[in-house]
């Protein structure tokens, strides 16, 4: 199996969902003991959320670039980027590596396309909902519509993921904030609804929206485990 490069610590909850859903799929997969190879850098991300705030991305990008080194240097084969947000830096992060990354966009985006779905609702960080950077790519490349929840229900939607999820605190009133918001989603047309931020599938599941949900976590695992034993 090719060795899978994983760019983490943001945050460290969705991390380790991601090592855990790995390590899972492949002993579904292959029985016994088997499990994933992975070589993970687990950055600090108190200082990858304050440049969040501060809008010093470029600062992010040679953090995180310089993870991506790190993990080529340590044989990684492709990397995995464990969080939504921080693809809106893709390209500065590969700067000083050779290896590719597996664009979490591009799996969901896939995922939509072969439920033969059209309009989908994006949730996300403010920065995945309110930018470009992840609709227009999931608009471009696989030709879909993504709505996205008003002004205000953003903020909730950001705060419940940084003040709550990201810090492993899961709380019944939130997930019904969640549900509220997903609801007006489908009244405005949305077929799906994108989990959009790495920790939201901690939070919500299949079994709480009655539409198709896509969890990006899984997902981009699931792709990455495809890749590896390719």
């Amino acid at each position: 199996m090719k060795l899978i490069g994983l760019i983490g610590g943001m945050s460290w909850v969705s991390t380790l969902e991601y090592y855990r859903l790995m390590n899972q799929m492949v002993a579904d997969r292959l029985g016994g003991m088997h499990s994933a190879p992975i070589v993970l850098y687990s950055v600090e991300f108190y200082d990858i959320e304050l440049n969040q705030r501060e809008n010093r991305w470029e600062d992010s990008a040679k953090v995180l670039a310089g993870a991506a080194s790190a993990l080529e240097r340590a044989g990684a084969d492709f990397l995995v980027l464990c969080t939504n947000t921080m693809h809106k830096i893709a390209e500065g992060i590969l700067k000083e590596t050779k290896l590719k990354l597996l664009h979490i966009g591009d799996v969901t985006g896939q995922a939509i396309l072969n439920k033969g779905l059209k309009t989908v609702g994006l949730l996300g960080s403010r920065f995945t909902m309110q930018e470009e950077f992840y609709r227009k790519r999931l608009e471009n490349r696989f030709g879909l519509r993504v709505l996205t929840p008003s002004s205000e229900e953003m903020e909730a939607v950001h705060r419940i993921i940084v003040d709550e999820l990201c810090k492993d605190k899961i709380y019944e009133k939130s997930r019904a904030v969640y549900i509220e918001i997903i609801d007006k989603l489908i009244e405005r047309g949305a077929e799906g609804i994108i989990l959009g931020c790495t920790e939201i599938p901690l939070l919500l599941k299949q079994e709480h929206v009655t539409c198709p949900v896509f969890d990006t976590t899984a997902l981009h695992a699931e792709a990455a485990v495809a890749l590896a034993m390719s």
